[in-house]
């Protein structure tokens, strides 16, 4: 990354990380969601371009601090990518990681095809068929999820030869 951009601890603004998902191609929550786990993160940095003040990249990290890391909302906008913005972020988020994580801590993510590249290169692998990401939705606070919001995975046993 450049001397253009500026890495910064914590999350970006509501608005800003609103906007970077959308524009990423990422799912966006509710604004009311957005503002109730924005600050929920065990760890966040976010990028900022020097010359305009727009943030233009973003991560975070759920965890229990010591056994379990999960990076999520991994975001750099389409014009700002392919500059190191992508690693710098995660570089951050993996330190910040390592100066806490034990021996045997799990470390992970799931991964949209776009950033595939970047993941393998800083030591993430696919897990499947031994592990599946999963996911279930709510339509709303209280309500049983609908099954055609479901995420399913099928796993097949690989074909002996």
């Amino acid at each position: 990354m450049d001397a253009s951009y500026a890495l910064q601890p914590g999350p970006p603004p509501v608005d800003d990380f609103l906007r970077l998902r959308r524009e990423a191609g990422l799912s966006e929550p509710t604004r009311e969601r957005a503002e109730l786990g924005i600050d929920g993160a065990w760890t966040a940095v976010h990028v900022i371009h020097r010359g305009t003040g727009e943030t233009v990249g973003m991560g975070r990290v759920i965890s229990d601090g010591g056994t379990y890391f999960h990076i999520i909302d991994m975001a750099v906008l389409p014009a700002h990518q392919r500059r190191g913005i992508g690693d710098a972020i995660l570089d951050t988020l993996l330190a910040s990681i390592d100066a806490a994580a034990g021996a045997g801590a799990a470390v992970s993510l799931l991964g949209d095809p776009p950033g595939w590249r970047l993941y393998r290169r800083h030591g993430f692998v696919e897990t499947a068929p031994e592990t599946v990401g999963m996911r279930r939705t709510h339509d709303s606070p209280g309500a049983s999820p609908r099954t055609d919001d479901w995420t399913t995975a099928v796993v097949q046993e690989p074909r002996r030869t």
